[in-house]
């Protein structure tokens, strides 16, 4: 009996989709990460701590994102993708500008919210997307092509954002503490946010025409059109919303050990986000955040998001048992697949922590203003983000083909143990030459574990549950990582005095990381042969 037949050459219009769907990940990174470039402007302008630019940078974006991505992933798996992805861009920019009009924390938390819910269908639409015009053999190019991308948007922002800030700034001769006299009376960090929204609406326009391959063609495994994906993209999003997730059980006539578990789960979230509510309100004590006449503690905004996003994890994998139980045998019964998240997860807590507070760093440690950091910065984290994943990726893919199973594995491995040991010696320079000089070899280590990683996760499922794969490990690595590195970084500054110290503590999340990829390098390959007996075995 033959296997199916796996295509290996490039259909018409590959490397055209591949073009777009870069851009996508640039695009949404640069409108995702303008704010930590602008961050001392709006700080000075809105009187804001470092604590609340986490909650700003990570939090608040984190928590739409990561609840959002679950319903356009399942529409991503059954609806028409560079139409769900033309849509989404275009919303986010929209977001995005109106950060431009913010002139609290209250309508710059809308923007940020805006932004999430529209990128949370960049990933999982935009891979799935992908991976159906490209090969299985060249899928770690594909993905390093994708993390250059990514690159190129966090270099971007940094670029785009400080230099447009400080253009306008010094057109109409504004500092932080003088009233503006300019048009509508716009600051510059305003001005940069309104110039970033417009190359996604372009974008969106582009991606409204492209082709929508065949589904599952370039693994052989062709997947039947969805009679309904619109249906099961508000039932998925109905099931994990916490109040309505209730009401999904019940029609699905969930039994008492569901009940139970849902339950006892929320008690323990309920409590420990309590609990660290108290623990860092203690820690940094800051002024409440006003949202008309509501006032609400930071520290406590920061957990109930956390708290509410970690329920949300427990009713999407009960909705999944229940209405999806190929997807969730396929998820659950894979421990490298479990391990690969977690992983994510931490590395996001890691990344994002350190990205957040970078040109804030820079600006405070070295007295670089901020077109200077946006410039110099800007340009030496966008090449290396660009070139790490180029050589890595293909890299991988070569180990790979060499050493079936753990050739990926061991190259995140050595990139992700290397580079928070490199940390130290980077961060510690004595001035800002040899910050830059250092910070190259790191940054190339560094960039090197996205494209083996997202290759081993995305061979760990069957083509049509790529876009739920890929929204529940967004859910899990935005989450714990993005909605918690730069707010425990931000903490630890408010608290200490000390930036440079708090972004350097949040390496210690490497050792779980280096562990964890050990043991996904040991049975990567036996649990992806696993897969489809997986998918039919019996419940």
């Amino acid at each position: 009996m033959t296997g199916p037949v796996i295509p290996t050459k490039l259909p018409k219009g590959a490397w055209w989709a591949l073009a777009l769907v870069g851009l996508t990940n640039a695009i949404s990174l640069l409108d995702r990460q303008i704010l930590a470039i602008l961050a001392p402007a709006i700080k000075a302008d809105l009187k804001l701590g470092d604590a609340e630019v986490g909650l700003l940078y990570g939090t608040v974006f984190a928590l739409f994102y990561a609840l959002f991505s679950l319903p356009l992933g399942r529409l991503a798996d059954g609806w028409k993708r560079s139409r769900l992805l033309s849509l989404a861009i275009a919303f986010w920019s929209a977001a995005t500008a109106l950060g431009g009009m913010a002139s609290g924390f209250a309508m710059l938390a809308l923007s940020r919210l805006g932004v999430g819910i529209g990128e949370a269908a960049a990933q999982p639409a935009g891979t799935s997307l992908i991976y159906d015009y490209w090969p299985k053999h060249r899928r770690g190019f594909v993905m390093a092509v994708l993390a250059s991308a990514i690159a190129l948007g966090l270099g971007g922002s940094l670029i785009l954002g400080g230099v447009a800030a400080s253009w306008w700034d010094h057109a109409w001769g504004l500092s932080p503490v003088k009233s503006a006299p300019a048009p509508f009376g716009l600051k510059g960090w305003q001005f940069a946010f309104m110039v970033a929204a417009i190359p996604g609406f372009v974008l969106a326009a582009l991606m409204w025409f492209l082709r929508e391959p065949e589904r599952g063609g370039m693994d052989g495994i062709v997947t039947p059109p969805d009679p309904a994906p619109f249906r099961a993209s508000w039932q998925v999003f109905g099931a994990v919303l916490p109040g309505s997730n209730w009401l999904s059980l019940l029609r699905r006539g969930a039994t008492a050990k569901y009940w139970r578990f849902n339950l006892v789960a929320l008690t323990g979230i309920v409590l420990a986000m309590v609990l660290l509510t108290h623990i860092t309100t203690a820690a940094a004590p800051r002024p409440p955040l006003v949202f008309g006449a509501l006032a609400i503690n930071p520290h406590a905004l920061q957990w109930s998001v956390i708290g509410f996003g970690l329920f949300v994890i427990v009713n999407l994998m009960q909705n999944m048992a229940l209405g999806d139980p190929e997807a969730f045998r396929v998820i659950t019964r894979s421990p490298t697949l479990l391990m690969v998240m977690a992983v994510g997860a931490l590395q996001s807590v890691l990344n994002y922590g350190m990205m957040s507070f970078n040109p804030s760093f820079l600006m405070k440690y070295y007295g670089l203003s901020m077109k200077d950091t946006a410039l110099q910065f800007g340009l030496v984290s966008a090449g290396m983000g660009i070139l790490g994943p180029l050589l890595w990726g293909p890299l991988s893919d070569w180990l790979q083909a060499r050493f079936p199973g753990t050739g990926r594995a061991w190259t995140a491995l050595f990139c992700m143990g290397l580079s928070p040991i490199m940390s130290f010696w980077v961060y510690w320079a004595a001035d800002p030459s040899s910050f830059y000089w250092r910070f190259l070899a790191y940054s190339l280590v560094l960039t090197g574990w996205l494209p083996p990683l997202y290759a081993i996760l995305y061979d760990q499922v069957l083509p049509r549950m790529r876009g739920i794969t890929a929204s529940v490990y967004l859910l899990v690595s935005t989450i714990l990582g993005l909605g918690i590195g730069p707010y425990v970084v931000g903490l630890l500054s408010d608290a200490t005095g000390n930036l440079r110290g708090s972004m350097l503590t949040i390496n210690v999340v490497a050792i779980p990381i280096v562990v964890l990829m050990w043991l996904v390098s040991r049975r990567a390959q036996s649990d992806e042969n696993r897969m489809l007996a997986n998918a039919g075995a019996k419940t």
